[in-house]
């Protein structure tokens, strides 16, 4: 009997490129006339957002901005003034070839910034932010899903992975007054605005998608003679047309913020106009499963087994959890007189597979800042960088899979105790994505050689064999040139892998 193969078509991701590419950011600025002389620099933040990318063939494109924002003290020492400034760059990037079905990811991060104040009118600024860049595209792979004839034996597992991809992308802009609370004073000037949005609820309507959420936006400004704080959130609702989704997929929507623009109302110091912009990023997979061969040999006939790496798109395993981290910041004459607001942000964080198999260990930098007055009097917006390492337990086995992190400071507090110490809390949330294996070998082809048989050691029907606790029995059958059903059936054996260690007997299948 022919050997008769049955195939499988499977959409493999495919990393077209996965590189960082930087970009340095220079300012040369003279202040404006009606901005008073620099006494003192107290800030300055260098905040890269990417505003639009295209591909275009084997050319990535994208607009990277730059917005920086410096604070200072005028000549006076107290009234505290802000210069705002964006940079924008074009940029470009050459994947080697066309990506098919491409999903972009486009992480900007500053590098370093170093500014000063070369005289009383003019500020000079150099720095470096980058853009780590992944770019994936889809291929289809033929795999050997089962086979019969020739006395062939197969080794299958069923794999879970992306059957189709959808994605896209909506800009939301939301503009909102907001006013402020009796007990709080008028506003005099904006020092210092951040906005954060966190992942959608989804419902699907129709074959559209409703994302609905909030962006949470806080506020430092000049009021009364001193730094004040306002916090408030902005909401939305918006329908993402999203072509071939149906309830069979699964969606997630992320919301990024492009701009953040907040200024005092016109004619009204007791409120504030903001202009907000995010991107609502939609990602929808539909899953499926096939059974593909991992191996294979003839009982009978020589054969030749070809395998490759198959990198099926794998679904993660999603984690939301959250741990607390704490920094002892400072104590006696080093605390500040006063402190107005107190903020932090994780960085350069890494993640690993704890030794145990079943946990996480998340490492990194959090930066705490602060805006205070000093025991001078005067307005200080200190940082200081904590490193943290934490170790998460999860309720699965993860050993051989690849994990990833998403961290997020939720809300930072501060306390500063009867014996004059200064410490700051934050509570962090952590979106893990636990993938089951980043590749899966697959037979793509079996060749059997008729012409000729496998020459044994001896005419037998049965052997005996000394297998090990936890060993594979398709191991074994290949070994022997048996079959799995057989050695299992004659030994009563419980399952593919041995129990315990012990004699087996091994019959010999033709």
């Amino acid at each position: 009997m022919e050997l008769k193969l049955n195939r499988e078509t499977v959409p493999a991701a495919e990393v077209i490129f996965d590189g960082v590419q930087e970009q340095s950011v220079e300012l040369d600025y003279i202040l404006p006339d009606y901005c008073p002389d620099i006494f003192r620099l107290i800030r300055c933040d260098t905040s890269p957002v990417i505003t639009e990318w295209s591909v275009s063939g084997d050319r990535l494109t994208y607009e990277l901005r730059c917005d920086i924002h410096i604070l200072y003290c005028g000549e006076d020492g107290s009234e505290v003034q802000s210069v705002d400034q964006h940079r924008s760059f074009t940029k470009t990037v050459e994947l080697g070839r066309s990506p098919v079905s491409p999903q972009i990811r486009l992480a900007p991060k500053t590098d370093h910034v170093n500014y000063r104040a070369v005289n009383k009118r003019r500020l000079d600024l150099r720095g470096a932010v980058s853009v780590k860049i992944s770019v994936t595209g889809q291929q289809e792979q033929q795999v050997v899903s089962d086979a019969e004839g020739m006395n062939i034996q197969l080794k299958r597992r069923n794999v879970e992975f992306a059957a189709s991809r959808l994605s896209a992308e909506k800009n939301v802009r939301i503009e909102e007054e907001m006013e402020l609370s009796a007990a709080q004073p008028d506003i005099s000037g904006i020092l210092r605005c951040s906005c954060t949005a966190e992942e959608c609820e989804v419902k699907l309507i129709s074959g559209k998608l409703l994302a609905k959420g909030e962006a949470d936006v806080e506020l430092l400004y000049r009021g009364g003679g001193n730094v004040e704080t306002m916090n408030f959130s902005l909401g939305y609702s918006q329908i993402i047309d999203v072509e071939g989704l149906d309830d069979s997929f699964g969606c997630t929507v992320t919301a990024e913020v492009v701009s953040c623009d907040i200024s005092p109302a016109a004619d009204d110091n007791r409120a504030v106009r903001c202009e907000a912009e995010l991107r609502l990023c939609c990602r929808a997979v539909k899953t499926a499963s096939v059974m593909i061969a991992e191996d294979a040999f003839s009982t009978v006939y020589p054969c030749t087994v070809e395998l490759s790496d198959i990198r099926a798109e794998q679904i993660p395993a999603v984690y939301n959890e959250s741990f607390r981290h704490s920094a002892r910041l400072a104590e006696g004459d080093a605390v500040p007189q006063t402190v107005y607001s107190m903020w932090s942000e994780a960085k350069n964080i890494n993640t690993r597979i704890g030794d145990d198999g079943r946990s996480v260990v998340i490492s990194g930098m959090l930066t705490y800042s602060m805006a205070a007055k000093d025991r001078s009097g005067m307005i200080v917006m200190p940082d200081r960088d904590e490193a943290f390492e934490e170790t998460i337990a999860l309720p699965d086995n993860i050993s051989g899979s690849s994990v990833s992190a998403e961290v997020r400071v939720r809300e930072t507090s501060y306390d500063i105790s009867a014996e004059g110490v200064l410490t700051a809390k934050a509570d962090i949330g952590v979106k893990l994505s636990v993938y089951s294996s980043d590749s899966v070998k697959a037979v793509t082809d079996i060749t059997v050689d008729d012409s000729a048989r496998k020459e044994r050691d001896g005419d037998y029907s049965i052997k005996l064999y000394f297998g090990i606790e936890n060993e594979d029995v398709w191991d074994i059958a290949k070994r022997y040139s048996t079959s799995v059903d057989a050695i299992i059936e004659e030994n009563d054996l419980a399952g593919e892998r041995l129990e315990n260690g012990g004699m087996l007997l091994i019959p010999i299948v033709s």
